[in-house]
């Protein structure tokens, strides 16, 4: 409705304040799909579908402190939805050119006059079409807006309730936000976000019944020491080992992807090492940037490396609130380690600590109280952590059925998360359609060849294959 306003959400103030020269906090992706879309019929869908929610057709107005939500009386769909031509070099293939634009188009700012998101569509691309997809990280994160883009699909489910109005994704926070600063667990704040089972739901419950058994009174002892013991070591991490990989940043990105591996053969392997799929991703990961480091003429050996890891926090049936509504859990990577069963296994071990953390609702509180700062309050805090930081890695688990988009299929989906501050290393694991593949998006300062990186995970989950198929058969 003209003029309407409404306040952004203190978590979403903190990402839109990240925005630097060095990194903007952009959620850029490919689509590839056969046969091209048309850039016409795209548009009538999202005119339909997307924009429905009014945060596709909305504008950020910051103040100092505050940010806030209002119509953009000048909307027009053609400025978000754009038709080019990959225009290629002599020499270049198609895939080296797409490459390209999508690394001009992840350092180059959105305009903040209007919504924060735009569509680039190739009608011709490798006998099929390519869209690149950017958006503002304050709009909402991935678990959301993978929701809510699936949404558009051919068939595709409406996931906005009906009777409601698209505008309402909480922007004020609600109470509970507040007291997750001074009161961090309470159980309104984790029933809302279905954390970890109803574990920290029952040790709040305690404080408010105190008659309580003495067994129980012990249990929540318990728990509110891991609380301070995950809230100490959030704090207390140790800086990064120094790479190749960290330092300054020239704000140039380079992108690069691989083709997908059989999902199947990777859910194989960890259950014949018994571990998760996670697991064994993380560790082709951190495998195939420990051997690109060695390439570039650095022993790696004994290093390891952090990446700060999306946690959704949120139901799934929720994702059409918009929003930001995840936590940030610190997975280290032994990527000094050469031996592909033992670096699975270390993997494994540190994956293991995490798997009780409040970690993650700890640092959603810290964005909750960043998005309350001014801008150099928010800077100072947030360096804090980022100097502990190598990368940033998120792993979104997509359809396992083919995804149509206006009669085309999209037949590959590439999504990149931003880092911010001085982190130079952004990692994606994706899984579509019976595949799963690495995708990695890098400063030039910090590491000028990605692709390197990414053609050396196939050969590090094939050594671990070749491994699990030496194991003793049993019957």
């Amino acid at each position: 409705m003209p003029g309407y306003s409404e306040r952004m959400s203190r978590v979403d103030t903190a990402w839109l304040r990240m925005d630097s020269e060095r990194n903007l906090m952009m959620i850029v992706g490919v689509w590839l799909l056969r046969p091209a879309l048309d850039t016409v019929a795209l548009r009538k869908r999202l005119a339909a579908r997307l924009l429905r929610y009014a945060r596709f057709r909305q504008k950020v107005v910051q103040e100092t402190v505050f940010a806030h939500w209002v119509e953009d009386a000048d909307f027009d769909i053609r400025r978000h939805v754009v038709r080019e031509r990959l225009v290629r070099r002599r020499g270049q293939s198609e895939r080296e050119a797409l490459k390209h634009r999508v690394s001009e188009l992840a350092a180059m700012p959105l305009d903040h006059t209007h919504p924060l998101w735009q569509m680039h569509v190739f009608e011709h691309y490798e006998g099929g079409g390519a869209v690149i997809l950017r958006m503002h990280h304050c709009i909402a994160d991935g678990i959301a807006l993978n929701a809510v883009l699936m949404s558009i699909a051919d068939g595709g489910v409406d996931l906005h309730p009906t009777g409601h109005a698209a505008s309402h994704d909480h922007g004020h926070d609600g109470d509970w936000l507040a007291d997750a600063v001074v009161k961090p667990l309470t159980g309104l704040a984790v029933q809302a976000i279905g954390l970890y089972g109803d574990g920290i739901v029952k040790t709040m419950d305690h404080l408010a019944h105190p008659q309580r058994t003495l067994a129980e009174s012990a249990g929540l002892l318990r728990s509110g020491a891991r609380v301070l013991r995950d809230a100490a070591a959030l704090a207390l991490l140790d800086d990064d080992s120094p790479t190749l990989l960290k330092g300054p940043l020239s704000g140039r990105k380079v992108v690069a992807w691989c083709e997908p591996l059989p999902l199947d053969r990777v859910k194989a392997v960890g259950k014949a090492l018994q571990c998760s799929v996670n697991d064994v991703l993380l560790s082709c990961a951190a495998g195939s940037i420990g051997h690109s480091l060695r390439e570039r003429g650095e022993d790696p050996t004994g290093k390891e490396i952090r990446a700060m890891v999306p946690v959704n926090l949120r139901p799934l049936e929720q994702a059409w609130q918009l929003g930001n509504r995840f936590g940030l859990a610190p997975v280290v990577l032994p990527i000094g380690i050469e031996n592909p069963i033992e670096r699975l296994y270390a993997v494994r071990e540190r994956m293991h600590t995490l798997k009780d953390s409040y970690q993650p609702l700890l640092a959603y509180a810290l964005l909750a109280v960043n998005g309350s700062l001014t801008q150099s309050a928010q800077d100072m805090i947030s360096n804090l952590f980022l100097r502990k930081t190598t990368a940033v890695m998120t792993n979104v688990p997509g359809p396992v059925k083919p995804i149509r988009i206006c009669g085309s299929t999209l037949r590959q989906s590439i999504f990149w998360v931003p880092s911010s501050g001085n982190v130079g290393v952004g990692v994606s694991i994706v899984s579509y359609m019976g595949g799963v593949q690495f995708g990695l998006i890098t400063d030039s300062q910090r590491c000028p060849d990605p692709q390197k990186i990414i053609e050396r995970f196939a050969p590090e989950f094939e050594a671990l294959l070749l491994l699990t198929l030496m194991l003793p058969w049993v019957p």
